[in-house]
């Protein structure tokens, strides 16, 4: 089975709340006064699972006031549903790549309106106020005091701690009286959950903040990676003495000249080089009359000008009002907030980058919260904006209720059936929590969405190029620092023993806690749902450069203007894959690919770049002599990564100041590139003119059978 069956199921019981004991005793009490029984539906694997590692806190603030989303179902559709969207895939059935139209698909999956009235009556019943109700009847989206929230739903709402951060959620499954329990799949707002742009930019290895931005017009070397050096550090006066030689990453910190700044940054020219996008454009295959849908949160209030300076310095098409469009579902964001703008910004810029003749639309969430994203995406779906959606976001998967997480995925399958590929980056945090929770605080795992099974999961790797800007290298997205030496300041003196910083950022990955293995993943081993399915560029160490207003983007005082700055992440892949997608759906014709990862594991060989683990016989070594005498390290002493056994690459680093690193790539923490499919790369990267043409050929000969 694709689905792991986790929609919510049905039981017929006397009121039994799932609080704690004093409230479930208030309750009970409530029922017998009544004199009778209620029917109630227990919405089943609705509790996050991270509260059972977190601290609770007690009870939440009753008088505060949250908002909740109930998504619906009609009873008894799902296995409909799914079984249909299996036939769209599957080349033996007559309804193969026939794709629904949005009432055939609505007439499958919503509720009718006599059922989702009941629901809007439930809550407003139970002093709840119904402010918004999806016009297929998938959702009703309700505010109330949490007080009220808890009455309606009978389950008590705690605040918890884990990890360094606070949450608030409920204690247990929600339950819902019948009838409208029976059209209820899933409830989301309960406990708290706010998505994660998923780009990162190189950091100051000195103050852990991103490298600073420069003035449009600036660029960033394209050479990330020099021939092999020797550095001899030495104490003033005597001993300590520390010398290391390998190869050398990044441009000298002197250099100010345009097109050779510190420390690597590619520019659109040349990953369209380095993937073999060339070829496609001088074929005609630019993306033109095809959409590139972005769903992105809050959105950055500068990203016109932004994008439009962006094309000019480029010498990318224009992105006007013609070719860029900006939609807001549910009314424009009432705040702004820097690292949503530059996901913005980075999304956009490079989509348009790698299909310059496609549309863009952009749509806009008003918060980071899941409802409201997974309203951006089926904003997107109903009004079929295009045939790729987009989304460079994620939380830990440990995070979300198991019943969201399946509704997630029927979102996704609805897209499917229309035609539609969702994409989802991977995250940025190895095999821990995307969410920035301590690992071993909360379950390890991959994010969601990108777990779901009707979506397509982009990975990441680090990209070296030549100087012809061909791929010279790929590998696993993975870095580790250790510091070596001191600034010049202080007399470049060596740190003895070196200063392990550890594991900085790298690829998600991994297997699924919910979703069982879907079809097209059949010949690899395990039985979860494995992430991802592919992946590009991500590492932002070998990263791409974009731009964004100073105030928008980088904390500049007002007015300040475009810079430009370097930016990675599988926030940069997923748009970059999006991109490519339509391409492909351009040559496809009318009617569109539908859901890219359900083609992707039966293509030939030549259409994606296998990445491996890579090593180098110049990875960093050195030789540190004290009082003690001289002792040897090894490339694995000084990087240190999780797996010493996994071939990585090594390089002297002169970070932003006049200290030294060693820098690795490769070192996933857990995870690792390895021949075949791997849980950081997929099954690799696409390759350019050899990646569309087999697409083609293998939708016009049909998916492998579902």
């Amino acid at each position: 089975m694709e689905l792991s069956g986790l929609a919510a199921h049905s039981s017929t019981r006397g009121r039994r709340p799932r609080g704690p004991a004093v409230l479930a005793a208030a309750l009970l009490l409530t029922t017998i006064a009544a004199g009778a029984a209620v029917q109630a539906r227990t919405i089943a694997d609705n509790t996050p699972a991270a509260t059972r590692e977190a601290q609770d806190l007690g009870p939440a603030n009753a008088s505060e006031t949250i908002s909740v989303t109930l998504w619906l179902q009609a009873p008894g559709s799902e296995a409909a549903a799914e079984q249909l969207a299996r036939e769209l895939y599957d080349q033996s059935s007559p309804r193969f790549h026939r794709w629904l139209s949005e009432p055939e698909a609505n007439a499958l999956l919503a509720p009718s309106a006599a059922q989702a009235d009941r629901v809007q009556k439930y809550l407003t019943a139970h002093g709840l106020r119904v402010v918004a109700v999806d016009e297929g009847r998938l959702y009703v989206r309700a505010e109330g005091t949490i007080a009220d929230v808890q009455n309606a739903f009978h389950v008590a709402i705690h605040n918890y701690a884990s990890g360094g951060r606070s949450f608030r959620s409920n204690v247990a499954d929600p339950v819902v009286d019948e009838p409208a329990g029976s059209v209820v799949a899933a409830v989301s707002g309960l406990s708290e959950h706010h998505m994660h742009p998923q780009h990162v930019r190189p950091i100051d290895p000195d103050t852990g903040a991103p490298l600073a931005a420069v003035p449009a017009g600036a660029f960033f070397s394209a050479q990330c990676f020099r021939a092999s050096q020797q550095h001899t550090f030495t104490t003033d006066g005597g001993l300590p003495t520390a010398s290391y030689a390998g190869n050398r990453y990044g441009a000298d910190i002197t250099n100010t000249a345009a097109g050779t700044l510190p420390s690597c940054g590619y520019q659109p020219s040349e990953l369209q080089t380095a993937y073999g996008l060339s070829p496609l454009y001088a074929s005609g295959l630019d993306g033109a009359g095809q959409t590139v849908v972005i769903v992105d949160a809050i959105g950055s209030p500068t990203i016109a000008a932004d994008a439009e300076t962006f094309s000019q310095v480029y010498g990318l098409p224009d992105l006007t009002g013609a070719n860029f469009r900006v939609y807001f579902p549910r009314g424009r964001p009432s705040t702004s907030d820097q690292g949503w703008a530059s996901e913005t910004s980075l999304d956009v810029e490079w989509a348009h980058s790698v299909a310059p003749g496609a549309n863009i639309a952009l749509v806009i969430a008003p918060t980071a919260n899941d409802s409201d994203l997974q309203a951006a995406i089926l904003f997107a779906i109903r009004r079929h904006l295009g045939n790729v959606i987009s989304n460079s976001w994620g939380e830990a998967e440990s995070d979300e209720p198991a019943a969201t997480l399946n509704y997630f995925n029927q979102i996704n399958r609805f897209a499917a059936a229309l035609g539609i590929s969702v994409n989802f980056s991977s995250g940025d945090s190895g095999d821990s929590n995307p969410s920035g929770i301590t690992p071993g605080l909360i379950l390890h795992g991959v994010s969601t969405p990108a777990d779901s099974p009707w979506g397509t999961a982009v990975g990441g790797t680090s990209l070296a190029l030549d100087s012809s800007t061909h791929i010279r290298f790929q590998t696993a997205w993975g870095t580790n620092l250790t510091r070596i030496a001191n600034a010049q300041s202080v007399g470049s003196t060596p740190i003895v023993p070196p200063l392990e910083l550890g594991f900085q950022f790298g690829a998600g990955g991994g297997r699924s806690g919910v979703f069982a293995k879907p079809a097209f993943q059949h010949a690899l081993p395990g039985t979860p749902r494995l992430v991802p399915d592919t992946a590009f560029d991500a590492d932002p160490y070998t990263g791409v450069e974009f731009v964004c207003d100073g105030a928008s983007c980088f904390g500049l005082p007002a007015g300040s203007g475009p810079e430009v700055a370097v930016i990675g992440g599988t926030s940069l892949a997923c748009p970059m894959f999006s991109a490519l997608w339509a391409i492909a759906n351009q040559g496809a014709g009318a009617g569109g690919l539908g859901q890219a990862a359900r083609l992707l594991y039966s293509l030939p060989a030549g259409a994606i770049t296998d990445v491996v683990a890579i090593g180098s016989e110049s990875n960093v070594r050195g030789s540190i002599t004290t009082t003690s005498g001289t002792s040897h390290l090894s490339p694995a002493a000084l990087a240190q990564p999780l797996d010493t056994e996994t071939p990585f690459y090594s390089a002297l680093y002169n970070g932003t100041s006049t200290r030294w690193y060693v820098i690795t790539f490769g070192t996933d923490s857990a995870l690792a590139a390895a021949p075949g499919w791997d849980d950081v790369t997929g099954l690799g990267t696409p390759n350019g003119m050899g990646f569309v043409n087999a697409v083609l050929a293998g939708a016009a000969g049909g998916f492998a059978g579902e």
